[in-house]
């Protein structure tokens, strides 16, 4: 079982610049695949960025450049970047888990945490 929860949101101006971050509980978190999405109002859950447990990391071709993930295994966090906001970057964002290689796939994920906000003002 993994435990996930995400920090880190809040509302910025469009241009700035936020870091969300994933706590996640259990002793196997180093072999875990790790993704964000979103959802803006009214759409579906997006991927963002994944990283496997490797290190290999993965964009959605739209944020490449400037949202970023990275993994801290001694610290069982991931983090997301993301600079150069822009209002259509409001959403909830959302940490998933599961084994070995991230996916863009939103159902591939077995475990999710509860999303925090991200409001980008114009």
């Amino acid at each position: 079982q993994v435990r996930l929860v995400e920090s880190g949101g809040g509302l910025v101006q469009a241009g700035g610049s936020l870091r969300l971050s994933c706590a996640a509980s259990g002793r196997t978190f180093s072999s875990y695949a790790m993704g964000w999405f979103r959802r803006a109002p009214g759409k579906e859950r997006d991927f963002v960025a994944g990283i496997s447990w490797g290190g290999n990391t993965y964009y959605a071709d739209s944020l490449k450049g400037r949202f970023t993930i990275s993994r801290n295994n001694a610290k069982n966090t991931i983090f997301l970047q993301m600079n150069s906001l822009k209002p259509e970057d409001t959403a909830v964002y959302y940490c998933a888990a599961r084994r070995y290689t991230a996916t863009q796939t939103p159902s591939e994920y077995e475990y999710w945490g509860q999303g925090t906000q991200v409001t980008v003002s114009s």
